[in-house]
């Protein structure tokens, strides 16, 4: 640690961090959500929306052109700003089911989550999915109800389908006035006092006025009509008797959810999750999932995100690092566990998407992008002092493979080059055949629309045009023995060998009759989930989980 930093200020700095991701299944407004964040914390002064192609306003998270033109997240993004006492990382990830690795490493570096729901939708299948990675993560859960100026679901039914689908118990700290049209505000549970909202004609654009009251204020009833009126003190007295009481442990273990109604869209709700939200998420040295002791005077953090090509004028590459201990500073030495080699962080940036600014000091739970020429994986560690266990963020198994095909020979350097930079990023992983003389390339994906960023990125990232022939495939396996029949093995049509990144040889499957055959016709062979050494998740969490 500096000579500079006493630990009353280490353990201050680190107490004053907040880091949490948002996960959320596609349309359920995520990405307006953290942009609505943004304009609260001070962070930008005219909140965006995602809308359309032709629009012109974007999402500051989205800030890769393809996000732009499909107004979906494809990749995870860092977002940094300070609100009242309290240092901010929002971690923003895909909500689509075909980026749920990338969300799945998000998730690695967060300290907590916030689930967003559609009123009308309740818990879907993406939602479901993240849920159970934070589960075993044993990352507490942040529940808000979204798009509450929409009619949908009651309330009511909400907590009940998150206990029955999740299997957890939630705890509402406000609780929605009116629905749709007549959604005026929240009654804070806590504060016991009613929230009325008042867009202005802002458009949910800029920050709207709030008026508070308490509940047996005389005005209350002629606010809202006795109809409304009577049913929040109804609502209010049931959850008093019937409802689990907040327990900020039971939220802290992950077995009580705070739940918070909003819209997003509209600001409605937005000030009061968020103040209750920072009091509330666990700072580095209290969650739950730790690493290593935050306040631990030694440096230490790990990679968990590589990305090339955000400032498209500098074709840079930025490792994503999450301190895990002791203070990072510009420009400090520290060793690359992987390599057992000392390196030199230089140029670190904070970032907002894809603006960035110098990062001279950071603490545990910020996020520094460190300036990456080819050196780091994902999963890296690095540290000071005395080593420390490594943080395993597994590969996927790809499920989808196509033969790339580039349709200018001469520009194959370049499309090396963009494999092998999107490859380390995780965005798809690529595998060599290894007859002599084949330059077939062939790609691996989780989700099909990984396929088009390749195609994206390529064009637009490397100038390289390419064709993908999707190839017959559902399943890989690596092969752990050090020797087998390689010849033999692909002469079958159902089956062939290809090679990693890391030369490791696999075997792609045409479906499970193809895998279970195989198992068969060779008993000796060893067929690994993921590359020999690497974990799965079933080994990382010690119970099945697929996307």
């Amino acid at each position: 640690m500096s000579a500079e930093i006493s630990e009353k200020v280490m353990e201050r700095e680190v107490g004053r961090r907040r880091t949490f991701a948002i996960i959320s299944h596609p349309d359920a407004g995520k990405t307006t959500l953290t942009e609505k964040l943004l304009l609260y914390g001070g962070a930008i002064h005219l909140a965006g929306s995602v809308k359309s192609r032709r629009a012109a306003k974007h999402a500051v998270s989205d800030w890769m052109e393809l996000e732009k033109q499909r107004g979906i997240s494809v990749t995870s993004s860092v977002l940094q700003f300070p609100y009242h006492d309290y240092s901010i990382n929002l971690l923003d990830t895909p909500g689509h089911a075909d980026f749920s690795e990338d969300t799945y490493r998000t998730l690695a570096a967060a300290d907590s989550a916030v689930m967003l729901m559609d009123v009308a939708k309740g818990v879907e299948a993406q939602t479901l999915k993240l849920f159970k990675v934070c589960a075993m993560r044993k990352i507490p859960i942040f529940t808000f109800v979204n798009k509450m100026d929409r009619f949908g679901r009651k309330p009511l039914e909400l907590m009940e389908e998150i206990e029955d689908i999740l299997g957890i118990r939630s705890c509402p700290i406000n609780w929605p006035v009116g629905q749709g049209n007549e959604f005026k505000g929240v009654y804070d549970r806590l504060n016991e006092e009613l929230i009325l909202f008042d867009s202005a004609g802002s458009h949910g654009s800029k920050i709207i006025e709030e008026e508070r009251m308490a509940l047996d204020d005389p005005q209350v009833e002629t606010r809202l009509g006795p109809k409304r009126y009577e049913q929040l003190l109804e609502d209010v007295e049931l959850l008093d008797i019937a409802g689990d009481p907040f327990d900020l442990e039971r939220v802290r273990d992950g077995e009580l959810t705070p739940m918070f109604f909003g819209s997003a869209i509209t600001n409605f709700g937005v000030r009061p999750f968020l103040d209750a939200f920072v009091d509330m998420a666990p700072s580095p040295d209290q969650a739950r999932q730790k690493h290593t002791e935050p306040t631990r005077p030694d440096f230490s953090g790990f990679v968990f995100k590589i990305q090339a090509n955000m400032n498209p004028a500098h074709r840079d590459r930025l490792a994503f690092v999450r301190i895990t201990s002791g203070v990072f500073e510009k420009d400090m030495q520290a060793q690359l566990k992987r390599t057992e080699r000392q390196i030199k962080l230089a140029y670190p940036q904070q970032m907002m998407a894809s603006d960035r600014e110098m990062a001279d000091q950071a603490f545990a739970g910020d996020i520094v992008g460190l300036y990456d020429p080819g050196r780091f994986r994902i999963g890296d560690m690095i540290y000071t002092g005395e080593p420390i266990d490594d943080v395993d963020i597994p590969r996927f198994m790809p499920e989808h493979f196509a033969v790339v095909e580039i349709q200018d020979a001469l520009k194959r350097k370049q499309l090396n080059k963009g494999l092998n930079q999107l490859s380390e990023e995780g965005t798809i992983q690529v595998f060599r055949q290894p007859e002599k003389g084949s330059l077939d390339i062939i790609v691996g994906a989780v989700g099909i629309l990984q396929f088009e960023v390749l195609k994206f990125r390529l064009e637009h990232e490397y100038n390289v045009e390419i064709r993908l022939r999707r190839l017959d495939f559902q399943h890989a396996r690596w092969i752990e023995n050090e020797e087998f029949d390689e010849a033999a093995l692909n002469r079958a049509d159902y089956l062939k060998v290809v090679h990693d990144r890391d030369d490791l040889p696999l075997l792609l499957f045409r479906n499970n009759w193809a895998l279970n055959y195989t198992k068969q016709q060779y008993p000796d062979l060893v067929l690994l989930p993921n590359p020999p050494g690497t974990p799965g998740l079933e080994q990382l969490h010690g119970k099945r989980y697929e996307f």
